[in-house]
């Protein structure tokens, strides 16, 4: 026994296509005005996709003009603000002539074909098929979206609706179009629209996924950095200590944090202003990241104070990388108005192996002790303290190893 399914009715499922149209344009509306997301132009896009389909669902009731050349312009000029939303999404500037000559030449040949059915519809279908294409394009190249699970949706919908636009335009060129018109059941035309109203839903959510996707990573960027100096923030540095801690117990390697702190920092907010200040902790910064290893990690801990995670490091180590950072902030006097601000730091370094039982905020007060020892010892300095089984603190001079 066959079972067939009944054709779809093509009225009924092109005012699918309008009411799915316009409901998901309002709902990407009420988003807000997120211009460098692409967000507007997506949801005008889809606005333009209704107002196409509500034209050729007046196919024979309204001018050919309105319900073909306009109707088929329309559809050019919704591929044409997706590109433009992709190419927002990844802040390039927004492609003018691939956006707006396919419109043009979508128009134009409508025009031109209004009585011939069959090269109308290959023709119009060719230039749906590039559009489409170059939006895909746009999406993932020469950038890859991060992450990319929205981006995937977005070509989930497009890309299948681009191989039948294309499979179409092919078939109707080949074989002829059908003589039953635009309005009329059948398997293709049912096929196709059915493909539309798929590839709204689909791709208008994984547009918006990415956007979401894109606004977390920077909410995530902005709980763990700070503000100013771009480093890691005091939470991002607590939430590393309890990662390598607990790593370094198991492997049984050694952990070493020192404490920076910026000397007679005062002086130079109130000699230079608090701006001065600000570029001051920002050159610092910069000076700690270029010299630090890749696994290293260096966040502000509290005003002038950063503090520097260095995993799978004794003692010796640290204390050559303390000395080496000491001297290029020495060595790095930070530009400020047409001069130079000369800046030091003091540094204190905890560095054992560790046992269990031991915790960060111990390396964090054991750092603080030999900060203090540097900088009873007249600033400029280095010092070192193991955790408190061990021996206390020791003061090194202003050598290298």
């Amino acid at each position: 026994m066959t079972f067939l399914l009944p054709p779809l009715d093509i009225p009924t499922t092109l005012q699918m296509i309008v009411a799915a149209s316009f409901t998901m344009a309002a709902a990407l509306a009420a988003m807000g005005p997120q211009q460098r997301d692409g967000i507007s132009l997506w949801a005008l896009a889809l606005v333009l996709h209704g107002g196409a389909f509500a034209l050729f669902v007046l196919r024979g009731q309204a001018p050919d003009w309105a319900s073909i050349v306009l109707g088929n312009a329309l559809l050019a000029g919704t591929l044409a603000l997706l590109l433009g939303a992709v190419q927002q999404f990844h802040a390039r500037p927004l492609p003018w002539m691939a956006m707006g000559l396919p419109v043009l030449g979508q128009a134009l040949l409508a025009t031109l074909l209004l009585d011939d059915y069959r090269w109308r519809l290959a023709g119009i279908n060719v230039v749906l098929t590039l559009q489409t294409a170059a939006v895909l394009w746009a999406l993932w190249f020469p950038q890859r979206p991060q992450p990319a699970r929205g981006a995937v949706l977005v070509t989930l919908g497009l890309a299948p609706h681009t191989l039948l636009l294309a499979v179409r335009a092919g078939w109707v060129a080949w074989y002829g179009a059908p003589n039953q018109g635009l309005l009329q059941s059948g398997t293709t035309q049912g096929v196709t629209f059915l493909t539309s109203y798929v590839v709204i839903i689909l791709a208008s959510l994984g547009f918006v996924l990415m956007t979401k996707d894109r606004v977390d990573a920077a909410n995530r960027r902005l709980a763990t950095t700070d503000a100013l100096t771009g480093v890691a923030n005091r939470r991002a540095l607590i939430q590393a200590l309890d990662r390598d801690m607990a790593l370094a117990l198991r492997t049984q390697e050694p952990y070493a944090v020192m404490m920076l702190d910026l000397d007679h920092f005062k002086n130079v907010n109130d000699r230079h202003g608090h701006l001065a200040g600000d570029q001051v902790l920002c050159h610092v910064a910069g000076v700690l990241r270029q010299r630090l290893r890749a696994q290293d990690m260096v966040g502000r801990y509290g005003g002038e104070e950063f503090l520097v995670l260095m995993p799978c490091t004794a003692a010796a180590g640290a204390l050559e990388a303390a000395q080496a950072l000491r001297q290029a902030v020495e060595q790095s006097p930070c530009p400020y108005g047409g001069q130079t601000i000369p800046i030091t730091v003091s540094i204190g370094v905890c560095a054992s192996p560790l046992a269990p039982g031991d915790s960060w905020d111990q390396l964090i007060h054991v750092a603080d002790q030999a900060l203090y020892s540097a900088k009873q010892a007249g600033r400029n300095r280095v010092a070192w303290a193991p955790l408190p089984r061990h021996a206390g603190p020791e003061t090194l001079p202003n050598t290298e190893f």
